[in-house]
């Protein structure tokens, strides 16, 4: 009865539900299989997190360009957010502190000194409600005042829909009282489909004439340094292992890019975040968003660790991130866009993830 609900409730494609598994607190996990002309995308309830993307290469041969695993044990086991909604807070507070109406809230410290992606059990190891709606699923999180230290109980709304060779997320979310939230979808691209090589000889534009750099823990200086004459220049079209290994101490410091790009226009608009090339399998990735941000991630911390009983692990560089997003330690920063949500606000955005093919 609720297979052939979903699938009627899709006006330009299908949707089906299946179950995935049970968490270890015996809780099911459900599958959304979601599909248009030219994409299929698979969404699980636990962390609301992408296990698939399938779309054609140039040569017209579907293949999944994301990372991830093949059963739930692995998404239990791993430790890097594959494919997850991440928050309370994605990325990083420097040790995990900040202050909102004079009032310092201590959120767990993750990450060396620092809280990373919402804390020890943030967003993305948590079991979502969902339901379909039309050419997608709608996950539904409420996070109660405390968790992880966060003021506000917080209602999250997430939307992935798809529709001509796209996935569209929309997120919506309010608070009961003043908090800070940042979220952002944490898939892993790899384009050449199947979890294939490095991303290193991808071609990546990111439309920024600014970067956040950071100190040795990650967390952005405050400055908003101009990327001219750096390798993070990604104003036009460049290879990305071209540079990585330059001797630059922002580069070392990250092992390679894990940095916030900021992008032009202004918060709120949709705008190019960044698109990448597979010049193998012709296969482009468009990224647009209302975000201020874009985190770009080379997959540095990738080192093949095993997980689950199929004991899939991914290399170093297997994968790239492009998490569209406010700033990393905003609410320590003035000066970058607000994280902070009021009760009575509700609060949008939008990130699509568009393929396409390119000619040799």
């Amino acid at each position: 009865m609720l297979l052939s609900m979903t699938t009627a409730m899709a006006a330009h494609g299908s949707v089906t539900q299946e179950i995935y598994g049970l968490t270890p607190a015996g809780t099911e996990v459900d599958l959304y299989t979601l599909r248009s002309e030219g994409i299929e995308a698979k969404i699980i309830t636990f962390g609301a997190r992408v296990v698939s993307i399938k779309t054609a290469d140039r040569d017209g041969t579907m293949a999944n360009v994301v990372l991830g695993y093949s059963a739930l044990d692995g998404y239990l086991a791993d430790t890097t957010y594959f494919g997850a909604i991440v928050g309370r807070y994605g990325n990083r507070i420097a040790l995990g502190k900040f202050s909102i109406d004079g009032h310092q809230y201590q959120v767990p410290v993750n990450n060396n000194a620092n809280s990373l992606h919402g804390g020890t059990v943030g967003f993305d190891k948590l079991v979502w409600q969902a339901r379909a709606i039309a050419d997608g699923v709608e996950m539904t999180l409420v996070s109660k005042d405390g968790d992880q230290g966060y003021p506000g109980t917080l209602t999250v709304h997430v939307r992935y829909t798809v529709h001509n060779r796209a996935l569209r997320i929309d997120y919506s979310v309010s608070t009961d009282k003043a908090t800070v939230v940042n979220l952002t979808n944490h898939s892993y691209f790899n384009l050449a489909g199947g979890g294939q090589g490095t991303i290193l000889g991808d071609e990546l534009t990111l439309p920024a004439d600014k970067y956040t750099p950071v100190d040795a823990g990650l967390i952005p200086t405050g400055v908003l340094a101009p990327v001219e004459g750096t390798p993070f220049d990604f104003r036009k079209a460049t290879v990305i292992g071209a540079r990585i290994h330059d001797d630059n101490e922002q580069l070392k410091i990250a092992g390679g890019y894990d940095h916030n790009w900021v992008l032009r226009g202004r918060n709120g608009e949709v705008k190019t975040a960044g698109r990448v090339y597979d010049p193998v399998s012709g296969r482009v990735l468009t990224v647009t968003t209302t975000e201020p941000g874009v985190q770009f991630y080379s997959g540095n911390f990738l080192d093949g660790t095993k997980f689950g009983k199929a004991a899939e692990g991914h290399a170093k560089n297997s994968g790239l991130c492009l998490e569209t997003q406010h700033f990393p330690d905003s609410p320590n920063h003035p000066g970058f866009p607000t994280t902070e949500l009021k009760p009575g606000e509700t609060r949008h955005s939008t990130t699509t993830f568009t393929f396409s093919t390119q000619a040799k």
